[in-house]
């Protein structure tokens, strides 16, 4: 039995009187692809959102490889080993490519204020070593010839896998990407299925979020359902692709 990464037990989420998450119980397992899918509203981000620390959950528990989460800092979830990135890029702009990837190296960087006042060889060195990892992160997702451009200079889905390459920058043990494929086209997104599958085989886990049900169905072992805020289903791709519930929640039902 594969190692449980991430479990979430009984997650409800409020914000005044509106339940934004009811109830939600899920967990991933070390190596897996898992998707969260379900309408606009459904509480997807959200969950995201109590996983990685920038919400407390109103009731239950998030856990990371037995550890209990629940109400830590993102910074402190992150560097126990939670990676995200957004459904809107959030690049920093005035940052080189690969300096926007050396940005998520902080969480496991050792030198401290006085190694940085005084440039000492230790300091040096470091500094060499991000910019190697760096490198060897971009050509992974084939970025590497844009390493001294500006981030923002990049076409759109570049920015797209760029957000992705600062996120493994943090070393995670789960990776959440938050709608990795919006406002790709065909091929980008044929492209960052070949990502997502040679992270895989890397040894990555993967949770992310995603409305192109094409790219879900070929690329994710097991997806959760939500709908209202309410988890309606889960399973392989061919049990939710048949599963009336879920049909219902996605194309409505006849009076």
């Amino acid at each position: 039995m594969k190692e449980v990464i991430l479990k979430t037990e009984h997650i409800t989420q409020r914000f005044g009187g509106l339940v934004a998450l009811s109830d939600i119980s899920m967990e991933v397992r070390s190596g897996e692809i898992i998707g969260i899918i379900g309408p606009n509203g459904a509480g997807k981000t959200t969950l995201f959102n109590v996983i990685t620390g920038i919400y407390t959950p109103t009731e239950g528990n998030v856990s990371l490889l037995g550890q209990n989460v629940t109400g830590w800092k993102p910074h402190k979830i992150t560097q126990l080993g939670f990676a995200r990135t957004f459904q809107n890029i959030r690049l920093y702009a005035r940052l080189s490519v690969r300096d926007n990837v050396i940005s998520g190296m902080h969480c496991h960087t050792k030198s401290g204020i006085l190694s940085s006042v005084f440039n000492t060889k230790s300091k040096r060195q470091e500094e060499k070593q991000c910019e190697e990892e760096a490198d060897e992160i971009l050509k992974l997702l084939d970025l590497y010839k844009f390493r001294f451009e500006m981030s923002t200079s990049l076409p759109y889905g570049a920015q797209r896998k760029l957000e992705i390459a600062r996120a493994l920058a943090t070393h995670p043990k789960l990776l959440l990407l938050d709608e990795p494929a919006a406002g790709m086209n065909e091929q980008e997104t044929a492209d960052l299925a070949n990502i997502v599958y040679r992270l895989k085989e890397m040894g990555y886990t993967i949770l992310l979020i995603e409305h192109d049900m094409k790219f879900v169905m070929n690329i994710c072992e097991r997806l959760y359902v939500l709908n209202n805020g309410c988890m309606i289903a889960s399973g392989t791709p061919a049990e939710i692709k048949v599963n009336p519930v879920v049909v219902e929640a996605y194309l409505g039902k006849e009076d």
